[in-house]
């Protein structure tokens, strides 16, 4: 699934095709990619709006009409590209939108788990996702007050949403390693200074994915190359870059999750 680097790479590829472009005709070749609202009235509404910006919040992709809010969430395998009409159709290109100049943005979704919504307000399927990780608001002291209202284990409360927007598997192992902080140790056993560590690097792993357009681990998502920096994640029986010692594959909350048991040490009271 992309996550915030990843998103936040394809939101700056797509500002200058997209910026004040008019949409003028809709493909919809897989209706259950519209959430908000049915197909039909979603054709009828869209069609005629001009794009004024392009954002992102968490995981999601806004992108500001001249009347109402497109948000695109990619989901598992979802993607997006604007093309000239020329460039051979995707299979998977179940959803596309075509500009006034003729260009498309397509919608690419293989595993067709992705959702597009149209709205009035952004706010009614944002308003629910947790702070922005490399917004200013996001201080040190933030983060720490936020791991002290729970008792949870960190690995599952950081791909939480709701908690903290935009972290997934990739960067959520990445930033643990970092930070020498078991998956499964509670959010509210770890110290200030360990915290503030978590803090640090949570930042530091999405600022360098970004940096890198993202990490292409699949046939997905592609251009990044931020998977030459792992340090942990996918790096099974290799020797951890901090210690030597050898890179774990374990399932936390049934996800997969890397960890060097050395530089990790299992939770206790830190």
């Amino acid at each position: 699934m992309p996550e915030l680097p990843e998103v936040e790479t394809r939101v700056r590829q797509l500002q200058e095709p997209c910026a004040s472009r008019t949409i003028q005709e809709v493909h919809i070749g897989w209706p259950r990619h519209i959430h908000t609202p049915n197909p039909v009235e979603f054709r009828q509404r869209i069609c005629g709006q001009r794009i004024t910006n392009l954002d992102r919040r968490g995981k999601f992709l806004i992108f500001e009409l001249s009347t109402d809010v497109l948000i695109i969430h990619l989901r598992m395998s979802g993607d997006l590209y604007v093309a000239t009409p020329e460039t051979p159709i995707d299979k998977y290109a179940h959803t596309t939108l075509t500009f006034d100049n003729r260009h498309e943005l397509r919608f690419t979704d293989a595993r067709k788990f992705g959702r597009v919504y149209l709205v009035q307000s952004a706010d009614k399927i944002t308003s629910k996702l947790g702070p922005e990780p490399l917004s200013k608001q996001f201080t040190h002291s933030v983060f720490y007050q936020m791991l002290s209202k729970h008792r949870r284990m960190l690995k599952p409360l950081l791909l939480d949403q709701h908690f903290l927007a935009g972290m997934g598997n990739i960067y959520t192992d990445e930033a643990l390693h970092l930070s020498g902080l078991h998956p499964t140790t509670l959010s509210n056993m770890i110290s200030k200074t360990h915290s503030h560590n978590l803090w640090r690097n949570i930042r530091k792993v999405l600022r360098d994915g970004i940096r890198h357009s993202g990490s292409s681990i699949d046939w997905v998502y592609k251009g990044g190359s931020h998977q030459h920096h792992f340090t942990v994640y996918g790096q099974h029986g290799k020797p951890c870059q901090i210690c030597n010692s050898t890179i774990v594959r374990t399932t936390v909350s049934q996800r997969g999750t890397y960890y060097c048991p050395k530089c990790q040490p299992s939770p206790k009271t830190i």
